[in-house]
């Protein structure tokens, strides 16, 4: 059984990043299974610390992405919002410049007004770089104001 609401493609989902810092850091969403969100997101300059490795900051705004992409998706998007509360996440191995990386998000749990998201960041040879989990607050959108 699915948990997102509505309809939901890559092609949405991706093309709601343009002109963000989603794009300008390379991640992608690469599919939509029925209870998770997989992407990429290259190590580039833009991503690295000095030491040459992915930045643990760069790791954050991956899993925060997913998890917050999917928290959206599994709500009705014209009454609600999912928005982060919490992130904590534990660097377990460097990527170096070049590497591109992997994201899995599934939920530990969908509720009416929170959502916790576990996500798992992997480099090309299924070895796990960082493991996150992220709260979610799910909050009423405002209505709409009726145009004149």
């Amino acid at each position: 059984m699915s948990i997102w609401h509505g309809s939901v493609t890559l092609e949405a989902i991706n093309s709601l990043q343009r002109g963000t810092m989603v794009e300008n850091l390379g991640i992608v969403v690469t599919e939509i299974g029925a209870d998770h969100l997989r992407g990429t997101m290259p190590v580039t300059e833009r991503s690295m610390q000095p030491m040459r490795i992915q930045h643990g900051g760069a790791n954050v705004v991956f899993a925060e992405t997913l998890a917050s992409v999917a928290a959206n998706f599994s709500v009705d998007r014209e009454r609600y919002a999912a928005l982060g509360q919490e992130v904590n996440a534990n660097h377990l191995r460097p990527a170096p410049l070049g590497t591109i990386i992997h994201g899995v998000a599934r939920p530990f749990h969908v509720g009416t007004r929170s959502q916790v998201w576990g996500v798992e960041i992997t480099n090309g040879r299924g070895q796990l770089l960082c493991v996150a989990r992220l709260t979610m607050a799910i909050v009423a959108r405002e209505p709409r104001l009726a145009s004149s």
